[in-house]
């Protein structure tokens, strides 16, 4: 089916209120109407959802998105329905009943999209339930983790194929930010895309942002300065939810506004400090990778990498939140020395030795008491400090041999589960005024009512909080009402939860019996070999335009030198001349001492055209003569008997 330009024009007024496509967009969108199956390669702030959401909405149909972000699908479902758009979701962490309800809305043609997690297309029954459904359309987002050369390969992702079996007459979407040649084809291969099928992709450059790599020693001070240097909203990368506090803590201390985020914060914080940093009210968002996805922040002005990502794939996503307003920005990596040595940890950590993969299954089967050959389907909390303490493992390389044992189909690890306590009314209106409860139960009944008034036909996501507040009681009296109205079966209650799940996907095997397919740990193991020393080459090659470079390894040359990164800026500057180690000392003396407080380090350099190796090693000379002093936040400073 292919609609006109107005047609397809008055969609995105209506609902989204823009009168242009982005680029590629319009293509893409033609592509998929036209009922041919497309790959997209759009790069982070391209403008993605669009192309699978305005078809959705010109077709008969429904379209399923199956997407791996549980928290993000649920985000985009309910910003379309703050649109008008019938939108729902299906992922592990509903009830059985809010499952059917969905299936119901699907099926009566009560919806538009559906978002699907990958991991209940494992499930053979829920897969019999999908074949009720009226597809018309079937997206898959994140692309590259049906890839087993992708950079976060899902085994969960292969059922995708299944999937479109079940409905031939739908076009399949395929859509993703960052993927290789070798990923691409590996794509249409496993989604069995047919000829003539479509293929778009918009460049890797990204022409208004600048790429700077700072070698320094001490990076929080480096990062100061960085932020000191470039106004406007910031967003600083760490890897661990520790060091998100911490860095934030030492900009707030240093009078910079500043807040953290991370995957174990509840959804309550997570929204407040992220509507916070949307709407300027703090400036700088330090966070771990779980902060960004679907965020849509125009006016990002800098993105700092504390702590260097795994892979130029992951970098590129997350440096491509900066400047989605097309004006000048940076993309700025702090890198040590030692961060050569923490890449390869981080390898030997993604990838145990598979005794101690099949160790962590048995001790897993034991810590809940799961009999041989029993268990499938059972869903458990999990707490993995404990379960570390007890069996005297460290905690990352555990996550890893967890995750491992989910791709390879034995279990699902969930460890970011945090939902939202949600609510619906099991009895209806009139039922409401023959209802003898007690007046706690009736207050806060009451209050629901008034606040929430879509509960009747639909789980509605609620906040505790605000309920304690407006009636002046604590939360956990709130909570605890909650759960006596729905055993009264007034109500259906789910409430919020926040501990890591574990859910066995076949039953217990015996140790041995335990096998770890070659595309899960040897290939995936080599893969990410590849991709560190690729991030190595990107941070410490600097002689390399780091576009130039980029651009290679996502397979696109560059026209020419990007002339803005750190490395084609050096290449601007005047050529050094030769300088003796007195002139140098002379040099670097003078231009010390000409304020109390010194000078940076780069500042001399540029100043009086020193290089760097030569200031560097005339800098440690002259500070174990005690001729000048070095500050942790790199300035120099001559000591009052120096002579020059």
């Amino acid at each position: 089916m292919r609609l006109t330009d107005p047609d397809i024009l008055g969609i995105l007024g209506r609902y989204w209120g823009y009168g242009s496509f982005r680029p590629m967009q319009r293509e893409i969108i033609d592509s998929v109407l036209a009922g041919r199956d497309t790959l997209g390669l759009l790069p982070t702030g391209g403008g993605k959802s669009i192309t699978f959401q305005v078809p959705a909405m010109a077709v008969e149909g429904l379209t399923v998105v199956v997407t791996p972000l549980v928290s993000l699908m649920k985000d985009q479902a309910d910003n379309l329905r703050e649109r008008g758009i019938r939108a729902c979701c299906l992922h592990s962490g509903m009830t059985r009943r809010e499952s059917l309800l969905t299936f119901d809305r699907c099926r009566l043609g009560k919806a538009k999209i559906l978002y699907l997690s990958p991991e209940r297309l494992q499930n053979q029954r829920f897969r019999a339930q999908l074949r009720q459904l009226p597809v018309a359309l079937i997206v898959v987002d994140e692309a590259h983790c049906i890839s087993q050369w992708g950079h976060d390969f899902r085994p969960s992702y292969l059922r995708i194929a299944e999937l479109r079996e079940a409905f031939p007459q739908a076009p399949v979407l395929a859509l993703t930010a960052s993927a290789t040649p070798r990923v691409v084809d590996d794509i249409k291969r496993s989604l069995g895309f047919r000829e003539p099928c479509g293929e778009f992709r918009l460049s890797f450059t990204r022409g208004n942002i600048s790429y700077i790599v700072r070698h320094c020693d001490f990076k929080e001070p480096q990062l100061l300065r960085v932020l000191g240097g470039v106004p406007g909203t910031a967003i600083v990368y760490t890897r661990s939810r520790r060091r998100t506090r911490e860095v934030a803590e030492y900009l707030k201390a240093n009078g910079v506004s500043a807040d953290y985020y991370h995957a174990g914060l509840q959804p309550e914080q997570k929204e407040e400090r992220q509507d916070g940093w949307k709407a300027g009210r703090t400036r700088v968002m330090v966070a771990t990778n779980a902060f960004g996805m679907g965020i849509d922040k125009p006016d990002v002005r800098v993105v700092v990498h504390v702590d260097l990502p795994s892979s130029l794939e992951e970098y590129y996503q997350e440096a491509g939140r900066a400047g989605r307003d097309g004006k000048p920005s940076y993309a700025v990596i702090l890198a040590t020395k030692a961060d050569r040595r923490v890449l390869s940890k981080r390898l030997a950590d993604s990838f145990p030795p598979k005794d101690f993969i099949r160790d962590t299954y048995h001790n897993l089967c034991v810590w809940f008491d799961v009999a041989m050959g029993e268990g499938e389907g059972m869903a458990r909390d999990f707490d993995l400090s404990a379960y570390c303490e007890r069996f005297r493992t460290p905690a990352a390389v555990t996550r890893s041999a967890l995750s491992i044992l989910s791709r390879s189909g034995y279990i699902d690890y969930e460890e970011e589960p945090h939902t939202r306590s949600r609510l619906m009314m099991t009895v209806d209106r009139r039922a409401l005024y023959d209802l003898e409860l007690d007046r706690e139960a009736d207050d806060l009944l009451q209050a629901v009512l008034r606040t929430y008034t879509g509960i009747f036909a639909d789980y509605e996501y609620i906040d505790e909080a605000r309920l304690a507040a407006r009636l002046g009681v604590g939360l956990r009296q709130v909570y605890e009402t909650l759960v006596r109205l729905g055993k009264m079966r007034v109500i259906s209650f789910v409430p919020h939860r926040s501990t890591p799940i574990v859910v066995f996907q076949q039953p217990r095997q015996p140790r041995g019996d335990v096998v770890l397919p070659k595309e899960v740990y040897e290939n995936r193991r080599t893969q990410m070999e590849l991709r560190v020393e690729a991030m190595k080459r990107f941070v410490f090659n600097d002689v390399e335009c780091r576009v130039e470079g980029m651009l290679r390894y996502f397979g696109e040359e560059a026209a020419a030198e990007c002339g803005t990164c750190d490395v084609c800026r050096a290449r601007q500057l005047p050529a050094s001349r030769e300088v003796s180690d007195d002139e140098a000392d002379r040099i670097i003396l003078h231009i010390a001492s000409q304020i109390p407080q010194g000078r940076p380090i780069s500042y001399i350099q540029q100043a009086g055209a020193i290089p760097r190796e030569l200031l560097l090693d005339r800098l440690r000379v002259l500070a174990d003569a005690g001729r000048v002093t070095l500050t942790p936040d790199f300035r120099v400073i001559a000591a009052e008997s120096a002579s020059f």
